[in-house]
């Protein structure tokens, strides 16, 4: 088989969930962020996972990915829209039971115009600048809002994985200023919030990343490994070169493996001749230009050839190859390709 093939650890996963739950403290819930197919892992068997390991509330980008979560859980838990009450939503969130987060004056008017009575929760701006209802807004609308009832206040940090970065208290001081004596619900802390410490958890935390194993959760656990089939090996001698624009060149007799997987499949064009594979423990290094379908790797140094190479597993995580080309783990994650055949495994099968 020509297919790559990515394993993504569900008990992993859940057993993330735990430790952020953990980390979140008696009395505050956690949430679980699932968008962009549960950043590329696949949201009906990641969103199916989570809620078996007790999380209730879910958090996507957009009403569409609403939709497939609402299809992967059925009924009963809330299902929060980071991009609000959007034209066009409102049948979507009406027939699914989806609950905008209104980041707007022009959301707030559409969601209690054509859904009254609907829920609905409020994301403020607490000095991002990206989503969000701003101070002077917030005191002009809160009194019409707080009387409609929303189900939670919640804003978002900027620098949460820096934990000594000033906006953290910054925006922490901005959010008790605008929510403060509300009594509803409040949720200021992903990941790198839950971090933070207990300031900053509020009634419910809503972890990312860290459920998928990635910074700036280091204890998370191993989520995914990527292992890529080697088409080919040739022997090439001292001076030749390998791949587009003869980006790498034999200092001596060489033998390299081609393997089925490039930029098309999210390994990034900033790993040529600057990453890493692994034979079990011993690593090769990638050499040559990262093309749409393969890249090669100098395996010389095998005694036997492989049939695949790791280029994601217990030598190397999603950071680490992050770290390679330049970007950061979630680029990696959710540029995992669709032509990857995914293995899911878990204790219940």
């Amino acid at each position: 088989m020509a297919t790559a093939t990515l394993t993504i650890d569900l008990d992993a996963i859940a057993a993330n969930w735990r430790a952020l739950d953990r980390l979140s403290g008696q009395g505050v819930q956690t949430g679980a962020v699932v968008k962009a197919d549960a950043y590329g892992l696949g949201v009906p068997r990641v969103a199916r996972a989570l809620a078996q390991a007790g999380a209730r509330r879910f958090f996507v980008a957009a009403a569409e990915e609403g939709a497939a979560v609402r299809q992967a859980l059925g009924p009963g838990p809330q299902i929060n829209v980071l991009s609000g009450h959007m034209a066009g939503d409102t049948e979507m969130i009406s027939d699914l039971d989806l609950t905008p987060m209104l980041n707007s004056l022009e959301q707030i008017t559409r969601h209690l115009e054509a859904l009254p009575g609907h829920a609905f929760g409020v994301q403020l701006d607490t000095g991002m600048n990206r989503l969000g209802i701003e101070m002077l807004e917030w005191q002009a609308v809160a009194p019409i809002l707080l009387e409609a009832g929303p189900v939670m206040l919640m804003s978002h940090l900027a620098c949460a994985d820096e934990p000594d970065h000033p906006m953290n208290l910054q925006q922490l001081e901005m959010f008790h200023e605008m929510t403060d004596g509300t009594g509803l619900p409040r949720s200021f802390a992903a990941t790198g919030g839950i971090l933070l410490g207990p300031k900053y958890h509020f009634d419910l935390t809503r972890p990312g990343i860290g459920l998928y194993g990635g910074r700036p959760f280091e204890t998370a656990q191993r989520v995914v490994s990527l292992a890529l089939p080697v088409i080919q090996t040739r022997e090439v001698a001292a001076g030749e070169a390998v791949g587009y624009s003869c980006a790498w060149e034999a200092e001596g007799p060489a033998v390299i493996a081609t393997l089925q997987a490039g930029y098309a499949d999210g390994l990034l064009r900033s790993l040529s001749n600057n990453a890493v594979l692994w034979d079990g423990a011993t690593p090769c290094p990638l050499v040559g230009r990262v093309s749409m379908d393969l890249i090669t790797a100098d395996v010389t140094h095998l005694r036997e050839m492989p049939k695949a190479l790791d280029i994601l597993g217990p030598n190397q995580s999603v950071d680490e190859l992050a770290d390679a080309a330049g970007t950061i783990g979630y680029e990696i994650l959710t540029g995992l390709g669709a032509r990857y055949q995914r293995r899911y495994v878990e204790s219940r099968g």
